[in-house]
C-alpha cells in the first residue's frame, strides 16, 4: 500500500480493495482522492455535476476531457458510497441518471452553437425556431442507470424546415449533424476514458433507420410499423433535451397505451421474452443476473405488462421506475401485496449485485464471476461471509422471481382441450351432437346446430389468425363449463353471444384465454343472469373486474368512489367528451361490482337498491360541477342549483337499468338567472343520458317538473312552491311523497324539504282524497291491463303499485296530524309507523310490508332474467293477499 493510500480516509480504501477499477483510478488520477475525500460524505447532484464542469472549463475544446474527469468523479463517488453502507440503491441510481442528463444536456448546449453559427438556427416553414429532442430510453428514461450502463436514445425534431443562415441546410441534416456529433462526445474512448457507450437501435427501424426523426415521421412510424416489442421499450421514454415533449408525448402515448385494456400484450411479452430465454440459452448464459431465468428483466417485465394492458385506462401506472409500478401494482390489487414484497425484495438484491459486478472492473456485466478471487470480493461487497451464502440468497430470489413470472406469464392454454375436437369438428352436426348430449345438454342438437353454424359463419372465418386462434382456445373450455351449470343450454346460447359479440376485439379473448378463473366466472354469471349477460355484452370492459376476488367481497365505500373519481375528472379537464365516458366506464363497473355480489346472494334487495341509488347520486352530484364550467357566462362561482328525484331514484329503490325521475330547481335572484339555470339543466340532462363511446349513464324522465312536458326545464324554487300549494294535481302530491333532494345546492335542498313538507302536511278532505286517489289508480289499471293469466307483479291490484299508493293515500291524508308521516323513510318503515299510529290494523301494516319486500324480490329475479314483471297467480298468492286485504281496509273498493 502506497503512503498516499494509508492517508485515505477508511471508507475510500475499504472501496479500494473491494474495486480494482477504483483503485486503477486513484493510482492514475491524482485529483481524485481529495475530490472523493470532500464528497464521500453526501450524496451529490446535478448542481454539484455542473460546478464541476464549470470548474474545468465549459467550451468545445474541453468537452470531452471534462465530462470523462466527471464521470471518474460520480462513480468512484458512487462506488465509495455505496461500498461503504452510506448510499442506497435509489441514490445510487439517481446520481447515474443525473450524470447521464448532465452529460447530455451539457454536450448538446455546447456542439449546437458551432451549428448554429455556421448554418443558422434551423426553423420550421412558418419561422419558428426548432429543437433537437433527445430521448432517454431504458432504465436512463426510468431513472434506473446502473453505474456501467450504456444509454439508449432516440433524437427527434418537431418540424421539417430549413435553417436560416447564409449556407442553408435542411432541418434534417442540421440535428443529424448535431446527434452524430454528440454521440461522438460522449462515447469516443480518449486517454480520459469514455463518458457513455450510447446505443441508438431503439429508434424507428433500429440500425437501418435515420439517425433523426421528425415528429411526422415517428408518428407516421407508430402508426403503420410500431412493433409490440418498441410499445414495451417506450414506456420508459423520457425527454432530456428540449421544451416541447408534450407535443412528442401526444404522439407516443397513444401508441403506446391503448384506450382500452389491452390483453393481448400479455402473449406479445410472452413471445419477446421466449426470444431472449433462447437467445440466453444459446449462449450458456443462466449465471446472467438480468437476461437469465429469475432475473431482473423479468421483473422488469411483470411490471411493465401490466402497464401495457392497463396504462391507457389508469394514468398512474404510467411511470416508469419498476420499483413504483410494482408498489401501484399492489395497491391497485392486481398484484397481491406479498408477491409486490417479494419481487421488490429480489430486484433491489439483484440492483445490488449487478453494481458490485460492475463496480469491479467498471465493466457493463451482468454475469457471476469465474474466480475464486472474485467471488470472494463480490460477497465481502454483498455483507456476506462467503460466496455460498451469498448464492444461496441470490438462488431463493431468483426462484420466487420465477415462480411469479410464470404466474403472470405462463400460458393456460398449452395443453390441449378434450373437447378441441368437438369445435375442430362442429361443422358436423351429427358427429357433435351426442357428445354434447353425453355433456349434459338437453337440446344437444340445437347447441350442435348453433356451433356449426359459428363456425361456418363468415365472421369467423374472415378473423385474423391471432384473434381466431384465441377463440379456437376459448370455445372448448366455454362448453366445458357451460355443461357445468345448471341451465346448460340457455348458458351456452348466452356464452356465445357474448363470445360472438367480442370476437373481433382480440384483447378480450386475450384475457379470458389468459384468465380461466376470469371465464369461469362469466360462465357462472351469465348462467346465473340472462341481464347480466347483456349488460358484459355491451359493455365486455367490464371483463377485467372479474380478476379481482376483492370485487366480490368489497363494501361499496360511496365517499372515497366519490373523491377519487372526482380528481380523475379534475385532471381531464377540460376534455367533456373524456370525462363523460369516464363517468360511463366507472359507472358500469360499479354496477357490475354489485351485480357480481348481488348474484353471488351477498345483497339483499334493499341493500343493492341503496347501493344503486347512492351510485345515481354520486353521478348527477358530480356532473352539476363539470356542466357549470362548460357555461362560458357564469354569474357566480357555484350554482344555486339543485337536482331534485323522485320515482325510484327518490324513494331509494333503484334497480340496474331504473330510469332517473328527476326535476331542476334553482334560486338565484340574478336577472340572467332563469336563461343561465335552464342552459344547466339541458346540459345536466344532456351529460346524463348521452350516448357516448362508453355507453349511457342513465335515461332521465323530467315530466315531474311543473307543468310537465310544457313546463321550463329549470324551475324556481319560489315557482315550484307555487304551483304546488296552488295548481299541482293529487298525483303530483303523490309523487311528493317520495321526492329527495340528491344533488347541487345543500342549502336549496333544504328549502325544497321544507316546500315538500309544507305540501305534504295541508288540510285535505279526507273522502274527496279518497276518491281522487281510486279514480288514478283505476285510470293506471286501465292504461296496463292485460288479459295474461299470469300476475303482473307491478300493476296488477295486490301488486306493488297498490302498496304505493296506499301508502301516498295515508301520507296525504294524515301528515297535518302526524308530520313524522312525511319522513322519506321508505314504504316499509311508512307502512309500519302507520299502524303505530293507528290509521291502519297493525297485523296488516306488518304483513303488507313483508308482501312489499316480496314482490320486490321476485321482480329483481325477473329482471336479472331479462323476463317481464310476471309470475303465476300461485307464486304471488300469498304476497297479494296482505295487500288486498289492507286495499279493502281503506278504500272499502277493490
Amino acid at each position: 500500500m502506497s503512503l498516499e493510500s494509508a492517508m485515505l480516509p477508511d471508507v475510500i480504501r475499504h472501496a479500494a480493495g473491494l474495486s480494482r477499477f477504483l483503485q486503477r483510478m486513484l493510482d492514475s488520477r491524482p485529483w481524485l482522492a481529495e475530490s472523493l475525500t470532500a464528497s464521500v460524505d453526501r450524496a451529490i447532484g446535478g448542481d454539484d455535476m455542473r460546478a464541476f464542469i464549470d470548474a474545468r472549463g465549459a467550451d468545445e475544446a474541453q468537452l470531452r476531457p471534462t465530462l470523462r474527469h466527471l464521470r471518474t468523479w460520480v462513480i468512484c463517488h458512487l462506488i465509495v458510497r455505496d461500498l461503504g453502507g452510506r448510499a442506497d440503491l435509489p441514490e445510487v441510481t439517481e446520481t447515474m441518471t443525473v450524470l447521464a442528463e448532465v452529460a447530455v444536456r451539457h454536450a448538446h448546449d455546447v456542439l449546437r452553437e458551432p451549428l448554429v453559427q455556421r448554418y443558422g438556427q434551423p426553423l420550421s416553414p412558418s419561422g419558428w425556431e426548432q429543437e433537437l429532442l433527445v430521448i432517454g430510453m431504458g432504465k436512463l428514461g426510468g431513472r434506473e442507470l446502473n453505474v456501467s450502463s450504456d444509454i439508449d436514445l432516440i433524437f427527434t425534431y418537431p418540424e421539417d424546415g430549413d435553417t436560416g443562415g447564409k449556407k442553408v441546410i435542411s432541418n434534417f441534416e442540421f440535428f443529424e449533424r448535431l446527434g452524430k456529433q454528440l454521440i461522438q462526445a460522449l462515447a469516443d474512448v480518449t486517454e480520459h476514458g469514455q463518458v457513455f457507450r450510447v446505443d441508438m437501435r431503439l429508434r424507428p427501424n433500429g440500425d437501418s433507420g435515420p439517425l433523426v426523426a421528425s415528429f411526422d415521421m415517428l408518428e407516421s412510424y407508430f402508426i403503420t410499423q410500431g412493433r409490440e416489442w418498441e410499445r414495451y421499450a417506450w414506456i420508459k421514454a423520457r425527454v432530456l433535451t428540449g421544451e416541447r415533449w408534450t407535443e412528442l408525448e401526444q404522439i407516443s402515448r397513444p401508441f403506446v397505451f391503448r384506450k382500452y385494456l389491452d390483453f393481448g400484450s400479455i402473449n406479445a411479452m410472452r413471445e419477446l421474452h421466449a426470444q431472449i430465454r433462447r437467445e440466453v440459452a444459446r449462449r450458456d448464459r443462466a449465471q446472467n443476473i438480468k437476461l437469465g431465468p429469475g432475473g431482473i428483466r423479468e421483473i422488469e417485465f411483470i411490471a411493465q405488462v401490466f402497464q401495457l394492458i392497463r396504462g391507457g385506462r389508469d394514468t398512474g401506472l404510467q411511470v416508469r421506475p419498476t420499483l413504483k409500478v410494482l408498489a401501484g401494482l399492489a395497491e391497485r390489487g392486481i398484484l397481491a401485496g406479498d408477491t409486490v414484497s417479494a419481487l421488490s425484495e429480489a430486484y433491489v438484491f439483484l440492483r445490488r449485485l449487478e453494481h458490485r459486478l460492475q463496480y469491479l472492473d467498471d465493466a457493463q456485466t451482468h454475469d457471476l464471476p469465474q474466480s475464486d478471487a472474485d467471488c470472494a470480493l463480490i460477497a465481502r461487497a454483498m455483507d456476506f461471509d462467503d460466496y455460498a451464502g451469498m448464492c444461496a440468497v441470490l438462488e431463493k430470489h431468483r426462484n420466487s422471481v420465477s415462480h411469479h413470472f410464470d404466474a403472470v406469464f405462463a400460458d393456460p392454454n398449452e395443453e390441449d382441450h378434450s373437447l378441441d375436437s368437438i369445435w375442430s369438428g362442429a361443422e358436423d352436426v351429427e358427429l357433435t351432437t351426442p357428445v354434447l348430449a353425453a355433456l349434459g345438454y338437453h337440446d344437444a342438437e340445437k347447441a350442435a346446430a348453433r356451433l356449426a353454424a359459428i363456425r361456418s359463419s363468415a365472421r369467423y372465418i374472415q378473423l385474423t389468425n391471432k384473434i381466431r386462434g384465441r377463440l379456437d382456445a376459448l370455445m372448448p373450455r366455454v362448453i366445458e363449463a357451460a355443461a357445468a351449470t345448471q341451465g346448460a343450454d340457455e348458458t351456452l346460447s348466452r356464452g356465445l353471444d357474448l363470445l360472438e359479440g367480442i370476437s373481433r376485439r382480440g384483447a378480450y379473448l386475450a384475457l379470458l384465454q389468459q384468465y380461466p378463473q376470469a371465464l369461469r366466472r362469466v360462465v357462472d354469471l351469465i348462467g346465473a343472469s340472462r341481464w347480466a349477460a347483456q349488460y358484459l355484452g355491451r359493455h365486455p370492459i367490464l371483463l377485467d373486474e372479474l380478476l379481482d376476488d376483492r370485487n366480490l367481497e368489497a363494501v361499496p365505500d360511496w365517499a372515497s368512489f366519490r373523491a377519487e373519481l372526482e380528481a380523475q375528472l379534475d385532471a381531464i379537464e377540460p376534455d367533456m367528451e373524456r370525462q363523460m365516458d369516464l363517468m360511463r366506464e366507472q359507472h358500469h363497473a360499479q354496477s357490475f361490482r354489485l351485480l357480481t355480489q348481488d348474484i353471488a346472494g351477498l345483497l339483499s334487495v334493499e341493500k343493492l337498491a341503496d347501493h344503486l341509488s347512492a351510485l345515481a347520486d354520486t353521478m348527477v352530484e358530480l356532473t352539476i360541477p363539470l356542466c357549470w364550467r362548460k357555461i362560458k357566462i357564469r354569474h357566480r362561482e357555484s350554482p344555486a342549483f339543485a337536482v331534485i328525484s323522485y320515482g325510484k331514484l327518490g324513494g331509494k329503490e333503484l334497480g340496474y337499468a331504473s330510469d332517473l325521475d328527476i326535476i331542476f330547481l334553482y334560486d338565484d335572484e340574478a336577472p340572467e338567472a332563469a336563461e343561465v339555470y335552464t342552459r344547466l339543466a339541458q346540459r345536466t340532462n344532456t351529460w346524463l343520458s348521452s350516448q357516448t363511446a362508453a355507453g349511457k349513464l342513465f335515461e332521465t324522465d323530467l315530466r315531474l317538473r311543473p307543468n310537465g312536458d310544457s313546463g321550463l326545464i329549470a324551475c324556481s324554487l319560489e315557482a315550484f312552491r307555487k304551483y304546488q300549494l296552488e295548481s299541482a294535481w293529487v298525483w303530483e302530491h303523490q309523487a311528493l311523497t317520495r321526492a329527495r333532494f340528491t344533488a347541487g345546492d345543500p342549502e336549496l335542498g333544504a328549502a325544497f324539504e321544507r316546500i315538500r313538507c309544507e305540501v305534504l302536511r295541508m288540510p285535505r278532505d279526507v273522502e274527496k282524497l279518497r276518491a281522487d286517489v281510486l279514480e288514478m289508480r283505476e285510470k293506471m289499471r286501465s292504461a296496463h291491463s292485460d288479459k295474461s293469466s299470469q300476475f303482473d307483479l307491478k300493476h296488477d291490484h295486490g301488486g306493488l303499485i297498490d302498496v304505493e299508493f296506499l301508502i301516498q293515500y295515508l301520507v296525504l291524508g294524515y301528515a297535518q296530524t302526524y308530520p313524522e308521516l312525511t319522513g322519506n323513510l321508505g314504504n316499509i318503515a311508512l307502512l309500519r309507523m302507520a299502524g303505530e299510529l293507528g290509521l291502519i290494523p297493525t297485523d296488516l301494516a306488518g304483513a303488507c310490508g313483508d308482501s312489499y319486500r316480496s314482490l320486490r324480490h321476485l321482480q329483481h329475479r325477473q329482471r336479472l332474467n331479462d323476463l317481464a314483471s310476471r309470475v303465476s297467480l300461485q307464486e304471488a298468492e300469498s304476497a297479494r293477499t296482505p295487500v288486498i286485504a289492507l286495499w279493502q281496509k281503506v278504500f272499502g273498493a277493490t
